[in-house]
């Protein structure tokens, strides 16, 4: 989903409504949970084979130690994180 995109959906939804955001708690009953959102960041994800899905990035800039240039890492993805 794109920030267009759900800009465009929350554009039907009550103004008022709390925000909140669902996950499998991974527990022994799947238990669904929705804790409210509390932050909208900027931040950077790669793909995660142990996972299978993204996972934020720890370090999302790299420097070359020789000329000082950042290091563009070609699986690093620039996203917003609600959390």
């Amino acid at each position: 989903m794109t920030v267009q995109e759900l800009i465009e959906q929350l554009g039907y939804m009550d103004p008022n409504a709390e925000v909140h955001f669902a996950y499998n708690y991974g527990d022994h009953w799947r238990t669904e949970v929705a804790p409210k959102v509390g932050r909208i960041d900027e931040g950077a994800v790669v793909y995660s084979e142990y996972h299978r899905m993204d996972k934020i990035a720890e370090d999302d800039t790299d420097f070359d130690e020789d000329t000082g240039e950042e290091i563009v890492d070609e699986t690093l993805r620039r996203v917003v994180v609600l959390s």
